[in-house]
């Protein structure tokens, strides 16, 4: 059947979350059940999903803020990986970033994930010139 990626839907949240846990994209001070809300109903952003069959196998969150597009939690199934789905995902994230007229899409790499940091090496992305500034606005940690 192959992959096939759609827009996902509130009734997937579940399952979507599930993924993120399964590839380690979560973090104490983030709640992933709230950042799936938030990113289906605002206007500005969505998430795609991969399936192959009926299984879910693959998820990108996507926004576009009026100046750039950006990227979170690109995911694959760890028993899924090197069979193309992150790439067919960031395919997927650029083409609807390009059809809200966004000119650059940017994202947010941990320092020490050489293993994402080689994947987008790998799909034409280049680390910028810039220094990521930031602070906390509640009082996690």
């Amino acid at each position: 059947m192959g992959v096939t990626i759609h827009a996902a839907d509130p009734a997937e949240r579940d399952a979507t979350v599930a993924l993120w846990e399964l590839a380690g994209l979560t973090r104490p001070w983030n709640d992933p059940v709230r950042d799936f809300d938030l990113a289906l109903s605002n206007p500005g952003s969505t998430i795609l999903l991969a399936r192959d069959g009926g299984r879910l196998v693959g998820s990108v969150m996507v926004g576009f803020d009026g100046h750039r597009g950006w990227v979170y939690y690109l995911a694959s199934n760890p028993d899924c990986r090197r069979r193309g789905i992150g790439r067919a995902l960031m395919n997927a994230a650029e083409e609807w970033l390009r059809t809200r007229d966004c000119p650059k899409i940017q994202l947010m790499v941990r320092g020490d994930n050489q293993s994402a940091r080689g994947f987008y090496d790998a799909i034409g992305y280049d680390i910028q010139d810039v220094v990521t500034i930031g602070r906390r606005l509640d009082n996690s940690a």
